[in-house]
């Protein structure tokens, strides 16, 4: 730049000497003009729509006068407008609420409850019962039965049922009293169930505390918590021969107990290895299980080669059976320190024996279920 001005005469224009020297004008004006000075701080000036400090303060006022001190923005802003005072819009104030921490939730509030996830475990009968009450349609436009099921988990046999007219603590109460005695319960038993009204009411918890009887209860808005029991109501209502709707309790209790007959002492259920409910709850899976392996064996002496897998072996029920069960982690230390899980041990078939006696009747813990439930 300093040859340029060097080169400035009169006869030289300037834009001439800067084609010349390959110069852009604009980078010669930009670097010989002197720098501009820097813009002086200008100070902040508040928004033209801010309300005041004192429009400010008295909305705080109004809003902690004893008239308003527990009403939210909102109820305040209509009641103070019905009466022709205005003071800001609704955003406002709760802007200048938020400003001294005064916005949050005052009122009592039901806090978030974590519910166990419930693990339940039958290694026999009489351990473990669940129970849930399904409507039956009738044939009356919105009128509905319901029926009262408990089903024994270990067996699947359904220990006791009942139909009515409606879903009562009280009815629940006697149900229990009753199946309890029938069947002699010893204490130590634990009932599952959903959350239903009947099944957390007091009357049944006073009942089964009183038999020693612990409650078990399904997680809020969890379907498969119950299963054993959704599955029973769905055999129950997908047989070939139900009704769909019944005109009647009558009809109802009529068509439920060839259900539950055939169900306990007739269906091959198949989470039982085909073994009946009753063959289970009863003790006599040994004896089946000792005909049906005789059977087998004898086919295998006849055609052993339609079993090319060997000689065929007659299934047995689960020793053991679980609603949700929890996987058991076995950590194992190692010059790597690796670290494996692994799940609950397979059952042998000397466990799956469970070929045991029912418990003795006790006539005490009968005339006691009986009293409380009347």
């Amino acid at each position: 730049m300093d040859l340029v001005e060097d080169l400035a005469e009169p006869a030289v224009p300037l834009t001439m000497a800067c084609s010349a020297l390959g110069l852009s004008r604009a980078t010669l004006y930009r670097g010989t003009s002197p720098a501009p000075p820097p813009p002086l701080p200008r100070a902040p000036t508040a928004h033209p729509r801010r309300l005041s400090d004192g429009e400010r303060q008295a909305i705080v006022d109004v809003m902690h006068s004893p008239e308003h001190v527990d009403q939210p923005p909102m109820e305040v802003f209509g009641k103070l407008l019905s009466q022709g005072i205005y003071l800001a819009s609704i955003r406002t104030i709760y802007r200048v609420l938020a400003e001294r921490g005064e916005t949050r939730e005052r009122r009592n509030q039901h806090l978030p409850h974590s519910y166990v996830k419930p693990s339940l475990c039958a290694t026999g009968p009489n351990q473990v019962w669940t129970w849930d009450i399904t409507k039956l349609a009738t044939v009356q436009k919105g009128v509905f039965l319901h029926a009262y099921v408990i089903l024994d988990l270990f067996s699947r046999y359904v220990v006791g049922w009942m139909v009515a007219a409606k879903e009562c603590k009280h009815l629940a109460a006697q149900l229990f009293a009753e199946t309890v005695a029938r069947h002699g319960v010893e204490p130590g038993l634990t009932v599952h169930s959903d959350r239903g009204a009947a099944m957390k009411s007091d009357t049944l918890a006073r009942l089964l505390a009183a038999l020693g009887i612990d409650q078990s209860f399904s997680r809020p808005r969890v379907s498969d918590d119950n299963p054993f029991q959704e599955s029973h109501f769905k055999t129950m209502k997908y047989q070939p021969d139900y009704p769909g709707r019944f005109s009647g309790l009558l009809h109802a209790r009529g068509w439920l107990q060839d259900f539950i007959g055939w169900h306990n002492d007739e269906h091959q259920h198949s989470g039982l290895a085909l073994f009946t409910p009753a063959d289970v709850f009863s003790g006599r899976v040994g004896a089946i299980h000792a005909a049906r392996q005789a059977a087998l064996d004898t086919a295998f002496g006849l055609h052993p080669e339609r079993f090319p897998n060997g000689p065929p072996k007659a299934a047995l029920p689960a020793a053991e059976v679980r609603i949700n069960p929890l996987e058991v982690l076995a950590v194992t230390v190692n010059q790597a320190s690796e670290v494996s899980s692994t799940n609950t041990a397979e059952v042998t078939e000397e466990d799956a024996s469970h070929a045991t006696a029912q418990p003795p009747r006790r006539e005490t813990l009968a005339a006691a279920a009986i009293a409380l439930a009347s």
